[in-house]
């Protein structure tokens, strides 16, 4: 993060003279120790512009200063709205302690950088502030990205994501949440100021031709190779927020390519989309390149499993998860069964259970 030092002076009022550059540099060294009569929020911010001094044994002292706060200093002081700068070097600081996160995430002041970062941390809590202010998603299609792509953002939180930008789901994870946090918005700092303001009904910008429908129901079909590597060069230059508005208005050549993209906030916008049909649900239930997110997504709306085609596809989809391809095949046919007894194309536990129900039912 960049640091403008001498705007982070001004914050501090009376208390500048203790970090001031052109103070004398002994009282400068003094206040290096840590030792002031000011507030704790203050000692912290002294301490951090100090530690940007030109000189040498002073930067040190100070960082020493900064790294060792008393843990009553420190308390104190995450309570306070200090610059962001200080903030964020408190994040990377304690980038391991989710206690200290916590605070620094439900502080309004805190860069949305930092909240990049925080959102980035393999921390339930953490994720799930970050997560619900809305006003910050909406701002920044990094902050999304970074909480698409952390491993320990789950499902429900994906669905949450996708609400605040337009897309709603009928069907949710049962999972248990964190405690329920007031998230405070963002007060009017420099950053949120004049910020763009992602807005998830205007289609403006949308490419014309991922827009309409060339279809009007009935099998579905993958656009031919061409076509396909045309539409994937206008897609791909696309923030995330960018392309959660084509999944949710766009045509079935666009979701056809966002299902497969690696973002997972972009590829469950494109299989939740308002406009999908049931033949993609059936074709995607089929396609064995698709993330196991997807599949656990196809496999847990009833909607979309009242198709025995559907069933069928996912109980013998590799990248079903295990439990729902097995409930799955307990609707298929004998014929059916028999096949997937035989194959080698589906895990040896779903040919186990075709073999057992057959078995069940004195036809093997």
């Amino acid at each position: 993060m960049e640091i403008d030092t001498a705007l982070i002076l001004e914050s501090l009022g009376a208390a500048r003279k203790f970090a001031d550059p052109e103070g004398p540099l002994p009282g400068r060294m003094m206040a290096a120790s840590g030792v002031l009569p000011i507030p704790p929020d203050q000692i912290a911010v002294v301490l951090f512009c100090l530690a940007q001094d030109p000189e040498d044994s002073l930067r040190a002292k100070a960082s020493t200063s900064l790294e060792n706060l008393p843990d009553n200093v420190l308390e104190a002081a995450l309570k306070a709205p200090m610059p962001g700068a200080v903030l964020d070097y408190f994040a990377h600081r304690f980038e391991t302690d989710a206690t200290r996160l916590e605070a620094i995430a439900l502080i309004a002041a805190a860069a949305d950088e930092t909240y990049r970062f925080l959102a980035s941390l393999p921390h339930p809590a953490i994720i799930d502030i970050v997560s619900r202010n809305q006003t910050r998603l909406l701002r920044s299609p990094e902050l999304v990205e970074a909480l698409s792509e952390n491993p320990a953002t789950s499902g429900a939180t994906i669905d949450r994501v996708l609400e605040f930008l337009g897309i709603s789901s009928d069907q949710t994870e049962a999972e248990p949440e964190s405690e329920s946090l007031e998230v405070p918005e963002p007060l009017a700092d420099t950053e949120s100021e004049g910020a763009a303001v992602f807005d998830p009904d205007d289609v403006k910008g949308l490419p014309e031709d991922l827009m309409t429908e060339d279809d009007e129901g009935g099998e579905h079909e993958e656009p031919d190779k061409e076509k396909m590597v045309s539409l994937y060069a206008q897609i791909q230059d696309m923030n995330v927020m960018e392309k959660v508005k084509l999944a949710r208005f766009g045509n079935g050549d666009a979701r056809a390519i966002l299902v497969h993209d690696r973002n997972k906030v972009v590829c469950t916008a494109a299989i939740r989309s308002p406009k999908i049909k049931e033949p993609e649900i059936a074709s995607y239930a089929k396609a064995r390149n698709l993330s196991n997110e997807i599949m656990r997504i196809i496999a847990n709306t009833r909607e979309w499993t009242k198709s025995y085609q559907v069933k069928m596809s996912l109980a013998t989809n590799p990248k079903t998860p295990l439990s729902s391809a097995m409930k799955f095949v307990n609707y298929l046919t004998d014929r059916a069964l028999r096949g997937i007894m035989r194959s080698r194309d589906v895990p040896g536990q779903i040919s186990a259970q075709a073999r057992r129900i057959l078995a069940k039912k004195g036809k093997i």
